[in-house]
């Protein structure tokens, strides 16, 4: 590979115009599905760039394709655009002006690094084939991801490969992180209903008490992890919520178990499912009551394709040098619905630094705030992956 080591000239020079674009989407985030002002800002960007924009592809989906030469070849680079329903607590002046609502994630960052690469990419055209930047919108969690790709994304947007990039706080600026295979866990969310025999608080002997039923589901629900998943197979199962009764001597009549469930492959995903659902019915036929069980796969495993992989780490190392890779970066619980994507078109989700100096914090925090030094380091990888992914072939004789 021959890209010169270090951020593109140009994308440098773009640099204060990617800083203000994300400013503005931080001053103004919207939940997932809402995102119509920012999917406003980034349909005027592409289309100022001189790419052809179509919008409602997830309902505020947008994707911008920039074709050069006559290549079928065809990539894909995505950004997620939706905020958090987060109270912000700083205090700079591009802090959220939407109360209850930040950009706590960075994703004000990823579309601010996509819309840099799609600039630089309009401007020098220096590829042959279609790049198409595809901006998602209700990535935390409420299905943007499926939304598009029911839409046809892929089929209206033909990629022979896909790539997406999250910050990681607590990397320095100027590195990146690529693993192939799983990098991120797949998650789920359960609810299990449990019907039982309300009574006076004073005569249990009269009830099913449907709160001791959901007592001996919490317990045996620990034991699949420990005693039904292989120990080398990451899985979490956290019972996050119990809700059952108001009153101090009301014997309730119902309860309700939720929670998550983290895996790195979707058959444990499975196995999982399936235990859960004869634990809680089980529990509770054993113990006079009735269960049912609602278990939402709401991401997949995020699986790295192996070449897609390398590739991606080819052009982390020509910017940064291989010393700033991390080629194999701890395994992540959390989720990402890029994962969808990547079941659907090879390819890889990288990590780039979000910056690890004093006051940095995790996302989903109310402290957070992406650092808009790693701009250009992102915006370089999307447009290096497409100038050498999309190379123009030599003139032969």
């Amino acid at each position: 590979m021959t890209a010169t080591r270090g951020i593109i000239p140009r994308i440098a020079e773009l640099h204060d115009d990617m800083r203000r674009w994300r400013r503005d989407i931080h001053a103004h985030p919207e939940l997932g599905f809402e995102e119509n002002r920012t999917s406003d800002l980034v349909a005027e960007k592409l289309s100022a760039f001189g790419c052809d924009v179509t919008r409602g592809i997830g309902r505020t989906g947008v994707v911008g394709t920039l074709r050069v030469g006559n290549s079928p070849r065809s990539i894909g680079l995505r950004a997620d655009m939706d905020a958090l329903p987060i109270q912000e607590e700083n205090t700079f002046d591009h802090r959220s002006i939407a109360d209850g609502k930040m950009h706590a994630c960075g994703h004000d960052g990823h579309t601010a690094m996509l819309l840099g690469a799609a600039r630089y990419l309009a401007e020098t055209r220096a590829f042959d084939g279609q790049v198409h930047f595809i901006f998602q919108p209700a990535e935390e969690g409420i299905g943007g991801a499926l939304a598009m790709i029911e839409d046809g994304l892929f089929e209206k947007f033909p990629c022979d490969a896909i790539f997406g990039m999250h910050n990681r706080p607590g990397m320095p600026i100027g590195r990146f992180a690529v693993r192939a295979g799983p990098m991120m866990a797949g998650g789920a969310f359960f609810d299990v209903d449990i019907l039982g025999v309300g009574a006076h608080g004073a005569r249990p002997e009269s009830s099913v008490d449907p709160v001791v039923v959901a007592a001996q589901m919490v317990t045996a629900m620990q034991s699949i992890v420990s005693r039904n998943v292989r120990p080398v197979d990451g899985c979490v199962v956290s019972v996050t919520q119990i809700h059952a009764g108001d009153a101090y001597n009301v014997i309730p009549q119902r309860a309700r178990l939720s929670g998550t469930v983290r895996a790195f492959s979707r058959d444990v995903l499975a196995l999982v499912e399936r235990r859960i659902g004869e634990i809680a019915t089980g529990i509770a036929a054993a113990m006079g009551a009735k269960a049912s069980v609602d278990y939402r796969l709401i991401f997949a495993p995020t699986v790295n394709h192996a070449d897609e992989a390398e590739y991606a780490a080819s052009i982390c190392n020509a910017i940064v040098g291989a010393d700033k890779v991390e080629r194999n970066p701890p395994l992540v619980m959390a989720s990402e619905d890029f994962s969808f994507m990547l079941e659907k078109v090879r390819g890889c989700y990288i990590n780039v630094g979000n910056g690890d100096g004093e006051g940095a914090c995790q996302v989903h925090n109310p402290a957070y705030d992406f650092n808009d030094a790693a701009l250009p380091y992102g915006a370089s990888f999307f447009a290096h992956l497409v100038e050498t992914r999309l190379a123009a072939e030599p003139m032969r004789d």
